[in-house]
């Protein structure tokens, strides 16, 4: 890992604190094999910054449910 990959992944802010008096968005995707997920808040500068991430690989069973089921 470069010095510059390692200061872009750690500089502030990596994740925003939850504040529920902000807007708050959850972003979900699906794929054959995961399922990806994101909760973000408004910051005061407009822009959504993430609160919390999660990344869960489906086993072979639910690898096998219709997408929308995922």
């Amino acid at each position: 890992m470069s010095v510059h990959t390692f200061r872009v992944i750690t500089k502030e802010p990596v994740l925003a604190v939850p504040d529920l008096d902000k807007k708050i968005r959850m972003e979900v995707d699906a794929s054959y094999y995961t399922i990806g997920e994101v909760l973000s808040i408004e910051c005061e500068d407009k822009r959504w910054r993430p609160v919390a991430y999660l990344l869960n690989l489906l086993n072979e069973t639910e690898r096998n449910y219709e997408i929308h089921n995922k």
